[in-house]
């Protein structure tokens, strides 16, 4: 007989949003009609000059491991963007190219989490943030947020809620479930306290160049010593590449490689070669004409969810997903969007996905979907709410 499963297995949860996944694609093979606004992958293919980027590499035979830390072309091509499009310096040797923004998250916590640790998240948030924190027997010390501070960690609550085995804050900007921004004066001021404490700070910027109000930036000019975790999954639309990047305080790099031969030995060759089209001009245009497609979305589908009678208190202000406050039809969002599901073939997420504070009373929106789309789907959740059976739900 094989061994008991790990403890730490008992504090990592599954995505409720897969399992509803797998039952809207139940639905789907049963011909039925799903409006998808469930999980958060853009609905666009990738680009074609990054594909081709891919397939010339291939045909190249470019197909043997990198080094762990990425192609040095792709490390600089990030650091070029970085100052000509972010306004933001930074070394081509402190950017490691990873298995996606998960593998960049490993990292960085691999290299700074001890047994018993704590590492400070905003509830709601990314769910795999806590899952990966207790990866490495870590402690997540998840402090609920809300509308009054736009779903985000601030620098007093920082400085309040800092225990003594803290060791790390993870912000996320936008975030994901509530596509809100940290103030830049915030970010600042949280850097400060963090540094004095001898603690690290992670960003998470997977969504920074979907940002809709003001011209993306990155929040390492504002905390040039922290840990800043990106993606070509979002934004470039390469969500199935697997590819990301970290860029870490030099102090760290010789670890991180370690650690990186270790983990993943490096990430996707093809993937990194069609990374290198990404930034190219064709690839651009293609990649901002979609952000203001979710945009257009977003500003369609936030009014709509209102009307019905979803509370969404603060507009986000980039990623591609509204947290709306469901309390008024539910006290269970878990049950409430499992019998839209059934009822109208409309998918959502429900809060329990993303924390604790408040969970039953939230769902989430992904506008990854087309306008033609969202309204059919604004169409369905009329009837529904217009339906008397609805009661039975908690």
């Amino acid at each position: 007989m094989a061994g008991d499963i790990a403890k730490r297995m008992s504090g990592i949860g599954a995505f409720y949003v897969m399992a509803l996944l797998q039952r809207a694609r139940e639905l789907e093979r049963q011909g039925k009609s799903i409006i998808h606004m469930e999980v958060g992958e853009p609905d666009f293919s990738t680009p074609a000059p990054i594909t081709q980027g891919g397939i010339a590499a291939l045909e190249a035979g470019k197909t043997h491991y990198t080094p762990a830390v990425g192609l040095p072309e792709l490390r600089e091509r990030i650091a070029r963007f970085y100052r000509d499009r972010l306004g933001v310096e930074v070394a081509p040797e402190r950017i490691i190219i990873t298995s996606g923004g998960s593998g960049a998250l490993q990292l960085a916590l691999g290299v700074t989490i001890n047994a018993g640790d704590g590492v400070m998240m905003a509830d709601p948030g990314y769910p795999c943030n806590r899952h990966f924190v207790r990866m490495f027997d870590g402690e997540a010390q998840c402090l609920p947020v809300g509308a009054d501070s736009a779903y985000q960690l601030n620098a007093s609550a920082v400085r309040a809620q800092w225990l003594p085995n803290t060791k790390a804050v993870m912000l996320a900007s936008p975030s994901n479930p509530t596509g809100t921004l940290i103030e830049r004066d915030e970010i600042s001021a949280i850097n400060d306290f963090v540094q004095q404490q001898n603690g690290c700070l992670m960003i998470d910027e997977i969504y920074a160049m979907l940002s809709y109000e003001q011209p993306a930036y990155s929040l390492l000019s504002d905390a040039p010593d922290a840990f800043i975790i990106n993606s070509f999954s979002k934004y470039f639309g390469m969500t199935g590449w697997r590819l990301g990047w970290l860029i870490a305080p030099e102090k760290y790099l010789d670890a991180i490689d370690r650690l990186a031969q270790n983990i993943f030995l490096a990430a996707p060759t093809m993937a990194q070669h069609a990374a290198l089209a990404a930034f190219e001009p064709a690839s651009m245009a293609i990649v901002e004409a979609r952000r203001e497609a979710f945009r257009e979305r977003r500003d369609y589908l936030l009014p709509a969810l209102q009307q019905l009678g979803f509370e969404i208190a603060t507009k986000p202000q980039g990623a591609f997903y509204l947290y709306a406050d469901c309390s008024r039809f539910t006290h269970d969002s878990h049950a409430f969007v499992l019998d839209i599901l059934e009822k109208v073939g409309v998918a959502i997420t429900p809060g329990c996905d993303f924390g604790d504070h408040r969970a039953n009373h939230h769902v989430r929106f992904a506008y990854t979907t087309s306008i033609e789309n969202l309204r059919e789907g604004v169409e369905r959740l009329t009837d529904y709410l217009a339906r008397p059976c609805k009661s039975e739900v908690p």
